[in-house]
């Protein structure tokens, strides 16, 4: 592989699909690595360390963040999150495509860090359409849906800062789209 790889940061509201685009980009592209964050959250049923994320204690976050091995990190919802900085900078200097999926504060951190970062934007095909697949979800109590829908309307206004923006109206669409975005920023 010739190029040096590229960092690229797929933000959107919760319920936009960007976890199923990214998999579906990935089936298709297995030479591109999607970076996994750390958190302090607890793992969810049918998740795997080190997989999905990789799962700390606070102490050990904190370590982390302190010593700089970051590329941002941020406390949501009383969790924190971090991208660690090592296994991204590996795959970029190896020549290694990275996509990073994260929300609009750590998508703007990782711009300020990495100027050449791509940012796209991945939104459902209307604000109903998201409230239905949040709400269709059934996982959250009144209240964090309406915090959830709330920072959902709030990172829907913010688009405009994005390099691109990619409606997920069908899933299939949305992945090739955001592997053209990918192969034409190479």
């Amino acid at each position: 592989m010739s190029h040096s790889g590229r960092l690229y940061v797929i933000s959107g509201p919760s319920g936009a699909g960007k976890g199923t685009v990214i998999r579906q980009v990935l089936k298709k592209h297995p030479d591109i690595m999607l970076s996994v964050s750390a958190t302090t959250r607890p793992l969810r049923p049918g998740e795997r360390n080190g997989i999905d994320y990789q799962f700390v204690s606070v102490p050990e976050f904190i370590g982390m963040r302190d010593r700089g091995e970051f590329l941002e990190s941020a406390e949501v919802y009383g969790n924190y999150y971090g991208t660690p900085r090592g296994p991204v900078d590996s795959a970029l200097r190896a020549g290694r495509d990275v996509l990073l999926e994260l929300d609009i504060q750590g998508a703007a951190s990782v711009k300020r860090a990495k100027p050449d970062a791509v940012l796209v934007f991945i939104e459902p095909p209307s604000l109903d359409d998201l409230h239905d697949r949040i709400r269709g979800r059934g996982t959250e109590d009144p209240d964090a849906l309406f915090k959830r829908l709330e920072a959902a309307y709030e990172e829907v206004r913010s688009k405009g800062t994005y390099d691109h923006i990619v409606v997920n109206d069908e899933v299939e669409r949305a992945a090739d789209e955001l592997a053209r975005i990918i192969e034409s920023s190479r």
